[in-house]
């Protein structure tokens, strides 16, 4: 049976050729996108389609039995499900109607590695969650920035401000120093002129004492002298 055949078998279950070959290439397309992309596609009772790594290694050519090196690859594989094996090989009869591969258990459809590729709507609404997931991240993101930044320059300010009181400090001790060494150079200059001042007058006051008594032994002497000459 090749696809032709298979899409006019399957026109004869949905009854229509169009709807047929569309749902087998839409089957076929799903399948062959969730293997290249490394998922497993899994049907109960039919069997699973997957990727398979083959490591380098040596083959022979089987024309000239030459030793030839194969290069790492990927290969796609089936595996038969067990009531697929059971039929083929005749432990079960097959249906005379219905589907021959029973329909897969509620909940075994689930989209991943070990399930059924997911179908477009799927992908599209676990694009959207992601989607809103990625904003919701990166608003988290956004709003720790800020407020890392936030508590940053509030930071800054703090240790300026501190920066500051702490110069104002400096500056005022410095001036406080400063006028005290100015008036105790004041103080150390006036000392001297004061002690000057003070021997200026003794000595003034030592002279006069002095000159008094000389006055008045001449004082004396004249009026002797007048009183003689009368």
């Amino acid at each position: 049976m090749n696809k032709a055949q298979l899409v006019e078998a399957v026109a004869e279950q949905l009854g229509g050729r169009k709807a047929a070959a569309e749902a087998v290439d839409a089957v076929l397309d799903t399948m062959v996108r969730a293997v290249v992309a490394g998922d497993r596609v899994s049907v109960t009772g039919f069997g699973t389609f997957e990727k398979v790594e083959r490591s380098a290694r040596f083959a022979r050519n089987p024309q000239t039995g030459e030793k030839v090196k194969v290069k790492k690859t990927s290969v796609p594989r089936f595996r038969p499900g067990q009531g697929f094996k059971d039929l083929v090989s005749g432990s079960k009869k097959l249906p005379k109607e219905g589907p021959s591969v029973k329909k897969a258990p509620k909940g075994s459809l689930t989209p991943g590695k070990a399930g059924v590729a997911a179908t477009p709507a799927a992908k599209r609404a676990a694009t959207k969650r992601a989607a809103a997931a990625g904003t919701t991240a990166a608003a988290k993101k956004a709003a720790a920035k800020k407020t890392t930044a936030t508590a940053a320059k509030k930071a800054t300010a703090t240790a300026a401000k501190k920066a500051t009181a702490v110069k104002t400090a400096v500056k005022k001790t410095t001036a406080t120093k400063t006028a005290a060494a100015k008036k105790a150079t004041a103080t150390k200059k006036a000392t001297p002129a004061a002690a000057v001042k003070k021997a200026t007058a003794a000595k003034k006051a030592t002279a006069v004492k002095k000159t008094a008594p000389a006055k008045k032994t001449a004082t004396r002497k004249t009026t002797a002298r007048k009183s003689a000459a009368k």
